[in-house]
């Protein structure tokens, strides 16, 4: 995208933060107004307000102010009334030099929305300068048969004034001889000639003295004076005349300095010293002075120094060429000034916007001109920016321009943005200038946190110290400032049974997770709950992240002993045959650990035996049996204890005494330990057919059960065809069982169930019955209430 552009010298940055773009396009005029020069400073020009039909109060609001032509402030616009008036003292001389009419560009620049008019101030000349001439002494040479009417031209009287105010005539003093003639050059300005009006005769006269005057129009006229001296020679009747009376020169403002810009020639048909020539500038300017110079001798004509198209574009001069006997010519010198592209574009900043805020199209980020004071193509520019920015160049009004977004803009994606304004204009060479602005992004809140990841698990150990530090959560925010600093929060819990409120808490500025309470592993191991975090923005963004938290195991619970129970009102007793052979299976100590993993993993030994020897105890099942064959010698009457201990560290154990009684046979009576004959008479023959019943029974259910196992792996491997012909139950099993699979004290492929008989004595009888967990219970109602109730004495979760 390339477009034309108007540049000033320095730099100013106006903040602008929305300007309406409907109006661009449009321009209006204002004026022209007009101020008389020297005008006091303050003084009033024109009421803009009313020019522009609006109210009072309307300029201050649109943001009105004035944009003078390189940046002079000649002028000032008071915003409350509208009115216009003199910021300082008005020279139209030092402003416009000799150029009339006087004319002072400027523009009223409304910003909200933006609308620029343009204008002009005519600086009126007032008489305020008298003539001056540049030789306050003329020495004129005329021969004395110098013919009636001959004329020579003097020197011209330079009023910095113009128009009527400038010269407008020549007087000169009384005399016989001469009359002076007010001549009118190409430029306008007014020269005296002196006329001869009689014969001169140098016998009589030799020399003549007259003062001219050069009078301007000016009300009362201003006047300068000169003296004019004549020497009356003798005759040189032959003049030099110039081979042209015009000399008409183009020269690009480049040349060097020493170029020859032309070489004039006279000649003089006069011999001897009459007819030696020599040249120089008639009246020059200081202007011309210092930039051109003649060879007396040659007529040639070099610079000085460089000319400057865009300050001077032509000189004119008159070049006198004087014989020897003092007879001069003239001709006129017109030197036209090239241009050649020597100036490269500028770039003016009126108004710039920084920062600008994300997410909001079509913004006026910059208002330029630009300008080249170089003519024709060389004046004419084109302008671009970079083309992987999401800016666009749109023009205003005569050489004003706004630079836009294109399209919405992303801090995240980029925050600052370094544009070049690349200005070329169309001479040869071609020039260039660049121009250089910053734009920052300021930051919207359009990014909600984000967790650094979508769930968080943490691990603590049960039995913690309350306020333990258990884990943090991260979010991090796109945005910056109050749209990125992140508040963490516990949300609601989804299961409103789980008492979040009590378990852990969070910082709220760093999402560090603490434990509220002590956890205790068989109670809880495992929670879940949401924490979110949200921004400080306006309207705050937030997002959510799910935390669970498991509860590792401790090893705080010793093993406790289902079978044989300890808290019954007489000891069990085991019944041994005096026939049974090594190994015969006496009894099974069942216990369970309240714990998980290795710190449940049970190990038993033999703490005391009455008879060390007799009896042992496997280690990873609990089964007691005796360890050679029994005779007639050992005790019919035997005390064991078995000590259980876990494999946790450090390891808790538990302890269990086992009374067995050795008998010839199942037929005879059972005879309690002496110690017990107090509290226990009755007949051991009913206690000895329960046993038999119970042995009986526990080997059916054992043998039922493995093949019932063996039926059920079948039936699930059999896939999704089987599935609608074996019904096998998943979860957490019936309440009434006791899950002790993993603890080293039962095989993982069965399950047993403690059933008790109510009562005491030597009635009460206890047996342990394997079963399948998807069989229904084997004991009745009574039993499994008191079973439940039992465990949950002991802390367990029975499901």
């Amino acid at each position: 995208m390339e477009i034309g552009w108007m540049h000033n010298p320095r730099q100013r940055q106006v903040l602008v933060f929305f300007v309406l773009l409907s109006m661009y396009g449009a321009s209006a005029e204002l004026g022209p107004y007009s101020v008389v020069e020297e005008t006091e400073r303050g003084s009033f020009v024109a009421n803009v307000g009313k020019d522009l039909g609006l109210g009072l109060t309307e300029m201050s609001t649109r943001g009105a102010r004035i944009i003078s032509q390189w940046n002079k402030e000649h002028l000032q616009l008071k915003v409350q009334t509208g009115d216009l008036l003199i910021n300082d003292k008005l020279d139209r001389e030092k402003l416009c030099g000799p150029s009339e009419p006087c004319i002072l560009h400027f523009q009223v620049l409304m910003e909200k929305p933006l609308e620029i008019f343009q204008a002009e101030l005519r600086v009126k000349d007032i008489n305020d300068h008298s003539p001056v001439f540049t030789e306050r002494e003329m020495f004129l040479k005329i021969p004395e048969n110098s013919p009636i009417g001959i004329s020579f031209p003097l020197s011209n009287a330079l009023d910095l004034d113009v128009g009527s105010n400038n010269v407008q005539n020549y007087k000169i003093s009384p005399n016989s001889h001469f009359r002076v003639l007010t001549q009118n050059r190409s430029d306008g300005r007014k020269y005296p000639e002196l006329v001869l009006d009689k014969e001169l005769d140098r016998e009589e006269e030799p020399e003549i003295s007259l003062t001219l005057t050069a009078l301007d129009g000016g009300s009362p006229p201003r006047y300068g004076t000169a003296q004019v001296r004549i020497e009356v020679v003798d005759t040189n009747d032959n003049a030099p005349e110039f081979e042209q009376s015009l000399y008409k020169v183009h020269i690009p403002e480049d040349s060097p300095v020493g170029s020859l810009v032309v070489t004039v020639s006279a000649s003089d048909v006069d011999s001897g010293v009459y007819g030696k020539i020599s040249y120089a500038f008639f009246q020059p300017s200081e202007d011309i002075s210092k930039t051109l110079e003649v060879n007396p001798m040659t007529g040639e004509i070099r610079l000085r120094k460089k000319v400057d198209f865009e300050t001077v574009l032509s000189y004119e001069v008159d070049i006198k060429a004087t014989d020897g006997g003092g007879l001069s010519g003239k001709c006129t010198l017109l030197l036209q000034v090239v241009d050649v592209n020597d100036n490269p574009p500028e770039v003016t900043v009126s108004a710039l916007t920084t920062p600008i805020p994300e997410n909001s199209p079509d913004i006026v980020v910059a208002v330029f001109s630009v300008s080249d004071p170089d003519s024709g193509d060389n004046g004419k520019t084109i302008s671009s920016i970079q083309d992987d920015l999401p800016f666009l160049l749109k023009p205003s009004v005569k050489n004003f321009y706004t630079l836009v977004t294109q399209k919405t803009l992303d801090r995240e994606e980029r925050a600052e943005y370094n544009i070049t304004i690349t200005v070329t204009d169309m001479g040869t060479p071609r020039l260039k200038t660049e121009h250089n602005i910053t734009v920052l992004v300021s930051d919207v809140n359009d990014n909600a946190p984000a967790f650094t990841q979508t769930s968080y698990t943490l691990s603590v150990r049960e039995n913690n110290s309350p306020a333990l530090h258990i884990g943090s959560v991260r979010a991090t925010d796109r945005d910056e400032g109050a749209n990125a600093q992140v508040t963490y929060s516990l949300l609601p819990p989804l299961d409103a049974h789980v008492p979040l409120a009590s378990l852990v808490s969070i910082n709220p500025d760093n999402g560090h997770l603490f434990a509220l309470r002590s956890l205790d592993y068989e109670a809880l191991r495992a929670f879940e709950f949401r924490v979110g975090a949200a921004d400080r923005g306006s309207p705050a963004l937030s997002s959510q992240a799910l935390v669970r938290v498991l509860v590792v195991d401790d090893n705080d619970n010793a093993p406790f002993v289902l079978y044989p129970l300890q808290n019954a009102s007489a000891p069990c007793t085991e019944l041994v045959p005096r026939a049974a052979e090594a190994g015969y299976l006496v009894t099974k100590v069942v216990a369970v650990d309240g714990d998980s993993g290795q710190n449940a993993w049970l190990s038993y030994q033999l703490l005391k035996a009455t008879e060390p020897g007799l009896f042992g105890v496997w280690a990873h099942n609990g089964e007691v049996r005796t360890a050679r064959l029994l005779s007639e010698r050992d005790a019919a009457k035997h005390r064991l204890v078995v000590l259980v201990k876990d494999n946790g560290e450090p390891p808790l154990s538990a302890s269990v005494t086992l009374h067995v009684l050795l008998v010839d046979g199942f037929s005879q009576p059972y005879m309690p330990a002496p110690e017990a004959e107090a509290a226990d008479a009755a007949p051991t023959a009913p206690l000895t057919a329960y046993l038999v019943v119970a042995l009986a029974s526990v080997s059916s259910l054992f043998v039922f059960s493995v093949l019932a196992f063996v039926a059920v792996r079948l039936c699930r491997s059999g896939g999704a065809a089987s599935v609608g012909r074996c019904s096998v139950p998943e979860g957490p099993f019936p309440g009434h069982l006791v899950d002790v699979s993993g603890t080293g004290t039962l095989s993982q492929s069965y399950q047993y169930e403690v059933c008790l008989s109510g009562g005491s004595g030597s009635n009460e009888f206890k047996f342990l019955k394997p079963i399948l967990p998807n069989l229904p219970p084997q004991c009745p109602g009574k039993e499994i209430e008191e079973n439940r109730t039992f465990y949950n004495t002991f802390g367990f979760n029975i499901q």
